[in-house]
């Protein structure tokens, strides 16, 4: 923790140094607050979703129609948590259009911010902060006022195509290794 302004803040876990807009894969791992089971159960080896659960998917599913340069792989819905692998690919140009992305306002044209205190554009942050932004407002457009997100998220910069092939195992047998999960809260009584 360090001190700003008299106050007390969590550093950034990302690397300082590193353009989370660059194409790559990124292994995300996003939680409730309080790793409160809100998303479903798992049911022997299957993970049935709740209400939340399915709008969580749906919501997830729909991240490339926001995001051009965006596509999803391997990716699951836990009780309290959610696993999956995001592909950046190169964001310089618009998918649709082939124009070049250009910015001479100085705004995230899909959040309508000042850069200056945003994430940059197209990066792996922004993504993930649009993504929770839609889940929690419909959330709240169906009455769920007790759902709420962990602060940040965890992220791995996929290195290889081991690596990536480790990760994919990883999440596919995440429902099956639930009860020895530490995101479990049954594991942590």
């Amino acid at each position: 923790m360090s001190l700003y302004k008299n106050i007390f803040r969590i550093e950034s876990t990302r690397l300082k140094e590193y353009d989370y807009s660059q194409p790559g894969e990124y292994f995300v791992t996003i939680c409730t607050d309080e790793h409160k089971c809100l998303f479903g159960t798992v049911i022997e080896e299957d993970v049935e979703l709740s209400p939340i659960g399915r709008i969580v998917k749906s919501c997830w599913e729909e991240i490339p129609k926001h995001f051009h340069n965006i596509e999803l792989d391997e990716f699951v819905i836990m009780p309290n948590h959610i696993h999956g692998i995001i592909i950046i690919n190169d964001n310089r140009r618009d998918v649709q259009s082939g124009e070049m992305d250009n910015n001479p306002n100085g705004r995230d044209v899909q959040l309508n911010v000042s850069t200056r205190i945003s994430p940059k554009r197209g990066t792996l942050s922004v993504v993930i902060r649009t993504f929770k932004a839609a889940v929690t407002t419909k959330c709240r457009r169906n009455g769920w006022y007790e759902f709420h997100w962990q602060p940040r998220f965890y992220e791995h910069i996929i290195n290889d195509e081991r690596d990536s092939r480790n990760i994919r195992d990883y999440i596919i047998d995440n429902p099956i290794k639930w009860f020895y999960d530490s995101e479990n809260p049954n594991q942590r009584k």
